[in-house]
């Protein structure tokens, strides 16, 4: 069984602001910072941020998985992330690719497209039920807020 969902998230933030986290490490030592109900540690098992990096990646109480970078494109603002040790995987799935796209609109909006693609094997589709954008929606919501809060700061030094 194979299957995807998608959410989209608009802010009023510039593409290459909300790039700037997501396009770099710095998204997985915000989000255990910021979510640790979502994730509670990321490591950096090897790489640089581009594709190749692995992750190690805990979430609560105890569970843990290793993804790699399979896309990162720095110009279309698009990465790409697939579990490739537990997690998922110790559950039936055959593939668990999260990605991002960071998508700057005419208006000056940015929409932040989570998209999630899944292959399970037949015995475990009910597991299927289990794949959920909320953790995805949860983490742009507060990037959003977090990066509009970094760049107030900085606003109100340069008017004074």
């Amino acid at each position: 069984m194979e299957g995807s969902l998608c959410h989209e998230f608009q802010t009023d933030l510039p593409a290459t602001d909300v790039w700037e986290v997501y396009g770099s490490l710095v998204l997985g030592q915000l989000v255990p910072e910021l979510l640790p109900q979502v994730l509670s540690k990321v490591e950096l098992v090897e790489g640089d941020g581009g594709v190749g990096t692995v992750l190690l990646v805990t979430f609560p109480p105890a569970g843990k998985y290793k993804e790699k970078f399979t896309m990162v494109d720095n110009e279309k603002y698009i990465k790409e992330a697939a579990v490739i040790e537990g997690g998922f995987l110790d559950l039936g799935f055959k593939k668990y690719v999260v990605r991002f796209e960071i998508v700057g609109q005419e208006d000056g909006t940015t929409i932040i497209r989570s998209t999630i693609e899944y292959k399970v094997d037949a015995e475990h589709t009910s597991n299927a039920s289990l794949v959920s954008t909320g953790a995805l929606v949860a983490i742009a919501e507060t990037i959003t807020k977090y990066i509009k809060e970094q760049k107030s700061p900085m606003e109100d030094r340069e008017q004074t």
